[in-house]
């Protein structure tokens, strides 16, 4: 999905910091939400919000709690963690997308937002093809050669799985980021760099 389509939430206690991460956003995105508080971002929080900002540390609802809440709500947005917060061990069963400590600059907001979507889109691409190759083999294990070759429902398969192939190789290139790279790559640990 190209940011210019998507919508963002940020949810962030502190007004200036809110503002200032709207008025990066409007730049290159499609429409901004913005919420003072977890109550209030979970009650903006709909099928049109592609990328949730959430801040850690907020009066009321944490922001570890609302993004407890969005995940078993079924909401299947990508939530950044924005937050002053460094991380510790706590965010090793957090089911956040990624976490960036404050502050962040327009580049590495619109990075962030733009890696996002591209993951989502390769997901998406991901899921397809895996219905699609489900009802490939099974029209392979009751048809023969021939009727396979008759039917135009099974070409049309064959083609849509071509599509997401691609699909998922262009998103694929989007994916394949430092960012990404960062989270999957751990780094060694110490006793792993002295035998080396």
């Amino acid at each position: 999905m190209p940011p210019e389509t998507a919508t963002v939430l940020v949810v962030d206690d502190e007004t200036a910091i809110r503002e200032m991460y709207a008025d990066m956003l409007e730049r290159f995105v499609a429409e901004v939400k913005v919420a003072a508080d977890g109550r209030m971002g979970l009650s903006l929080l709909d099928e049109s919000v592609d990328v949730v900002l959430l801040d850690r540390r907020m009066p009321g609802q944490s922001g570890d709690e609302v993004l407890e809440e969005i995940r078993a709500s079924g909401h299947d947005c990508r939530v950044a963690m924005l937050t002053a917060v460094e991380p510790d061990e706590d965010i090793a069963t957090m089911p956040f997308d990624t976490y960036l400590t404050k502050p962040v600059t327009v580049g590495q907001l619109r990075a962030v937002v733009e890696r996002l979507l591209t993951l989502d889109d390769y997901e998406r691409a991901l899921e397809e093809r895996f219905r699609v190759a489900q009802k490939i083999g099974a029209l392979e294990a009751t048809k023969t050669d021939g009727e396979l070759a008759d039917s135009a429902a099974y070409a049309n398969l064959r083609s849509r799985y071509r599509s997401l192939t691609e699909e998922m190789e262009a998103a694929s290139q989007g994916v394949d980021t430092d960012l990404v790279r960062g989270t999957i790559e751990t780094k060694p640990t110490t006793s792993e760099r002295r035998t080396r």
